[in-house]
């Protein structure tokens, strides 16, 4: 222990007062968020329109979800934003460089059509082999540098000499192990896994209303049609009201068997009956004006631009549904019984929309039937990847 006198004596200085960033690193950065935000829209987008790879979507979706639902801030949700700016950068570099390689391959591909074999055709055959390797290379030599946009643009002659020079094997393998660590940052299999067994919960709980209503529209009789029409919609409605919740629950806890329990989420609810009334109306609202780019079968090539939408509109939505499950944790005490009943009985023509968008799709989308199974509010984020 240090005597009191020692104290007494001490001489007391001021805490360094850190200096505030001027105006133009301020704006830096928020050009950086705002560019970090284009990017991580449009991989999501990119990623929900592969196959297989369209759970890594959802699953970055349910991850935000949980995050919010633990912090309770919304900006706690956009996770990764300065790595999907640097992919957004070095992705924008590689389209530029490559530039000059497309348009010498489009002049290749003309001349083998028009003069098969001829010399004009080995000529620019060479020029295509040879932009192809340098452009590989010059697009290896600015991610090393740090894959800024400048970096694509300029290739630093001096600085290539100098370090041509001095090279050594093991710079490329320490650049090799900081790419792979960068890689291993972006925790892919674990969005993967959690989108997939979120995919698998949610199509579980659609799997029979779904499957009622798809049944409705093979069966002649009119009167029996109608109530399998009404027992199917009845049935979904019961589920959305629940799903979005439920599959937030399972983002916090990782847990499967989180995805069935119901009871739980109604505990939630009598917490926070405003803040999940407005999580689900915009969780369905909001997916409701997707089901227009539903109508026709998109070109796989383009699919990334429907679904760009589709992640602009649902990443919202899965925030907010964080939201409103942080403050129901925050909370020990049920609302008044006023607030619950109230927000239960404006969450039922929310709902009740829904699902009327859902059923009148089948009769719309070039998939007939099979477009029931395809609800981009609960599996995947992007037009006729759904199942």
């Amino acid at each position: 222990m240090i005597p009191s006198s020692i104290v007494a004596e001490a001489p007391v200085t001021a805490a360094p007062v850190a200096e505030k960033p001027g105006w133009p690193r301020l704006a830096a950065r928020g050009l950086e968020t705002v560019f970090g935000g284009a990017s991580l829209l449009a991989g999501l987008a990119l990623l929900a329109a592969v196959p297989g790879l369209h759970f890594l979507s959802l699953g970055y979706l349910l991850e935000a979800s949980g995050r919010v639902a633990t912090s309770g801030r919304l900006r706690s949700g956009f996770i990764g934003l300065n790595r999907a700016a640097v992919a957004g950068r070095i992705a924008i570099g590689i389209f530029l460089v490559l530039l000059p390689v497309r348009l010498a391959a489009s002049y290749w591909n003309d001349a083998r059509l028009i003069a098969p074999g001829s010399e004009i055709e080995a000529r620019w055959r060479l020029v295509l082999i040879g932009l192809t390797l340098l452009a590989f290379a010059h697009i290896i030599w600015a991610c090393l540098r740090g894959g800024r946009l400048w970096h694509f643009l300029w290739p630093a002659p001096l600085r290539l000499w100098r370090s041509l020079r001095g090279f050594r094997p093991g710079r490329l393998l320490e650049a090799a192990g900081r790419a792979g660590d960068w890689v291993l940052a972006l925790r892919l299999p674990r969005y993967f896994w959690l989108g997939l067994r979120g995919f698998a919960g949610a199509l579980v709980w659609l799997a029979g209303p779904v499957a009622v209503l798809m049944l409705a529209g093979k069966i002649r009789n009119e009167g029996v049609a109608f109530l399998a029409n009404l027992l199917g919609a009845a049935g979904l409605l019961g589920v959305v009201l629940y799903l979005p919740f439920l599959q937030t629950r399972f983002a916090l806890t990782r847990r499967f068997g989180a995805l069935f329990e119901v009871g739980e989420v109604r505990r939630w609810f009598r917490r926070a009956p405003i803040a999940f009334w407005f999580a689900l109306a915009l969780s369905l609202l909001a997916a409701v004006p997707l089901y227009v780019l539903k109508i026709e079968l998109i070109p796989q090539p383009v699919a990334w631009l429907p679904a760009l939408f589709f992640v602009a509109f649902l990443l919202p939505a899965r925030l907010l549904t964080g939201w409103a499950v942080h403050r129901a944790l925050a909370r020990e005490t049920p609302r008044l019984g006023l607030w619950r009943w109230l927000s239960r009985l404006a969450a039922l023509p929310v709902a009740a929309v829904y699902v009327f968008f859902v059923w009148i799709t089948q009769y719309l989308s070039w998939q007939g039937a099979w477009s029931l199974l395809e609800q981009h509010a609960f599996l995947v984020p992007a037009p006729g990847l759904g199942f």
